[in-house]
């Protein structure tokens, strides 16, 4: 199994020590003034702007405009703070492509400028992907929806853990695990997420609901809180005819001990609704804080493994 694993994964180098290469890359819409006392990494050269490329498998595809003109806008009157990593370009002889500081090259050319300090690191392609998607993920603005993705890539091209993830990024490992949660959205909901119309709170109180997207409707179009679209999640899908919720007196007595040696399993309330006409049903485990569903998630996982 452990070798398994290491072939997946693919890479020499560890998650971290590629997160080393990183430690100098802006974050920040806009290079904070006050920031200008730490000193910036030395650049490995000056190189003209017409002779840096793009990374060609650059994960994240769209750079707002209005950030970009700020950030032009200050390089205009500072320069370009923090180098460019950057990897020899693999055809072109003293051309280079750009591992992470895209925005900041895209930027530079707004600004006019005719050469970008650049530090050169010799990456093979699978490490220069798997750099400028830690890199997305680091950045300050990046969306629910880029960053729940930035994490499934790492995970399934590269074979990386939550928990690995977790120590190398400085994440909890909760946060990862609700942020890839997101994912099993509806397309609709995660665009409306991804455009800022919907905020992450609101879209972990819809994972799991069959009418995600027309709550989500509703959220935008009434401007609901969080708390308000909690509540607006757990009330009955016909307000007219709630459908009513099987007590423990109409249980068989299976079905309730079932329901006790589970809810002493997991140390979380279980209940089981089955169809006394049918033999499916369903297991509903409650939790009341995010770190017990990260518990949970671990159970299953660990199950599933």
């Amino acid at each position: 199994m452990v070798e398994k694993k290491e072939k997946r994964r693919g890479l020499g180098r560890g998650l971290s020590a590629l997160m080393a290469d990183l430690d100098t890359v802006e974050t920040a819409s806009v290079p904070d003034p006050e920031a200008s006392d730490d000193a910036p990494r030395r650049p490995d050269l000056l190189v003209p702007i017409d002779h840096i490329e793009p990374n060609p498998d650059q994960p994240r595809r769209t750079f707002d405009g209005e950030p970009l003109e700020e950030l032009a806008n200050s390089i205009a009157h500072r320069g370009v703070i923090q180098p460019l990593i950057v990897r020899p370009h693999p055809e072109k002889n003293e051309h280079y492509q750009i591992v992470a500081g895209e925005r900041r090259w895209r930027a530079a050319q707004m600004a006019q400028l005719h050469e970008l300090p650049v530090v050169v690191r010799a990456f093979d392609d699978t490490e220069m992907l798997e750099v400028a998607i830690i890199e997305n993920i680091q950045r300050a603005d990046l969306n629910p929806v880029d960053e729940a993705a930035g994490y499934r890539q790492l995970m399934d091209r590269f074979g990386h853990t939550q928990e690995q993830m977790a120590e190398a990024l400085g994440k909890s490992r909760s946060h990862i695990a609700n942020s890839l949660r997101l994912l099993n959205l509806p397309q609709d909901v995660l665009s409306w997420l991804g455009r800022g119309q919907l905020t992450a709170g609101h879209a972990r109180a819809l994972v799991a609901n069959e009418n995600a997207s027309d709550l989500a409707k509703k959220i935008i179009a009434k401007n609901l809180s969080v708390r308000e679209t909690e509540a607006l999640v757990r009330k009955p899908k016909d307000a007219r005819a709630p459908r009513p919720r099987k007590s423990d007196a109409e249980k068989d007595a299976d079905t309730r001990a079932l329901e006790q040696d589970l809810s002493g399993a997991l140390g979380l309330p279980v209940t089981i609704d089955h169809k006394q006409e049918g033999q499916s049903g369903r297991i509903s485990i409650s939790y009341k804080s995010l770190e017990e569903l990260d518990e949970i998630c671990q159970l299953l996982s660990r199950g599933l493994g």
